[in-house]
């Protein structure tokens, strides 16, 4: 009988630790999706689509993004740290708190963007479109805001801030 016994409790420490497995593997596969950034540093991806997307937390460093479509993409915390953006479609996308330093941003449309609290001090935005995009707490270098000061108009959709106001224009 005592062999018998021992073979039960045996049998139910094995389904308590499968248990705790499969308990631990759920947790996990909610959790983990959240925590993983898609990177694509250095990546070649000319005229891709990236349209209304949540890519939050991607990594784009140095990838060729040219005529690439971000429209009304969530882009909240995103590095486009030395990244050619030129002539991309960021139309209504959700910038707030991105890295643009260094990213090359000629003829790139940011009507109706939100750029909230990004970092973009060696950015070129020469050609840029920026009608109704909010630049709230953007930090950005003297001549580049002149530059976007010269053709601020609107107001952004989202955040009712007027673009000349959140780049302080005279």
């Amino acid at each position: 009988m005592p062999v018998i016994l021992s073979l039960h409790t045996l049998w139910r420490h094995c389904c308590r630790s499968l248990l705790l497995i499969a308990i631990a593997g759920l947790a996990w596969s909610w959790i983990a999706p959240a925590a993983i950034a898609l990177d694509f540093t250095k990546e070649i991806l000319i005229e891709s689509d990236f349209s209304n997307r949540d890519l939050s937390d991607a990594n784009f460093t140095k990838a060729n993004l040219r005529s690439s479509d971000f429209s009304n993409s969530v882009l909240v915390g995103v590095r486009f740290y030395g990244a050619n953006l030129e002539s991309v479609d960021l139309h209504g996308a959700d910038l707030s708190n991105t890295i643009l330093d260094q990213a090359r941003m000629t003829n790139t449309d940011l009507t109706d963007a939100i750029l909230e609290g990004a970092y973009a001090f060696n950015t070129l935005f020469q050609g840029a479109k920026i009608t109704g995009a909010d630049f709230t707490d953007v930090l950005m270098r003297e001549d580049a805001q002149n530059l976007l000061c010269q053709v601020a108009e609107g107001v952004n959709s989202k955040t009712g801030r007027a673009t000349r106001e959140t780049l302080d224009c005279p």
